[in-house]
């Protein structure tokens, strides 16, 4: 199974989102972050995400007779590479868009599902604007934003950090040239 086919499938994206961030967890401390995933289904997609080396093996523990792997994210598998991305047809990206929007609404529901979910005070947004720019303007802003986001993906977990979702949707929403001003 490719890259594209192993990160196709909505739960298999809440997986390595759950990951990211230098993360090690087990398949236990995965379900308590995906509480909506059955136990098998998640077993399952831990184990075709390791058997695709999206997913490592980072450690090993016996547990009451059983052994208890810490799964880390292999950050060179865990994503779709600019030349995979430039040959995937319409279909494959109006798919890709599907899933990963499927993984969103999922998270978004995990969340509102908790005891403590305040979308007020945790500052939550899902605002769409509408922008014109330029060729120039678009790289540029582009630029700019991977510079803001960038360096806070090393960010690791500590006190008093919350891990947040941050879920960047970008294209056209009109052919070239059709603005009036």
């Amino acid at each position: 199974m490719d890259t594209l086919e192993l990160l196709g499938h909505p739960v298999r994206l809440r997986i390595v989102h759950a990951l990211r961030g230098e993360r090690t967890l087990t398949t236990a401390q995965l379900g308590a972050l995906l509480p909506d995933v059955s136990k098998a289904m998640l077993y399952r997609h831990v184990d075709l995400l390791a058997a695709g080396a999206v997913l490592e093996v980072a450690d090993e523990r016996r547990v009451r007779g059983a052994v208890e792997r810490h799964y880390r994210l292999r950050r060179d598998r865990a994503s779709i590479d600019p030349g995979t991305a430039a040959s995937m047809s319409a279909e494959d990206h109006r798919r890709g868009f599907a899933v990963a929007v499927a993984a969103l609404v999922a998270e978004f529901n995990a969340y509102l599902d908790r005891d403590d979910a305040d979308p007020s005070a945790d500052p939550v947004g899902y605002q769409q604007h509408a922008i014109w720019l330029s060729r120039d303007e678009l790289v540029a802003m582009v630029g700019e934003l991977r510079a803001a986001i960038l360096p806070r993906l090393a960010n690791p977990a500590a006190p008093g950090r919350t891990r947040y979702l941050l879920s960047p949707i970008l294209f056209p929403s009109e052919p070239p040239g059709t603005g009036t001003g």
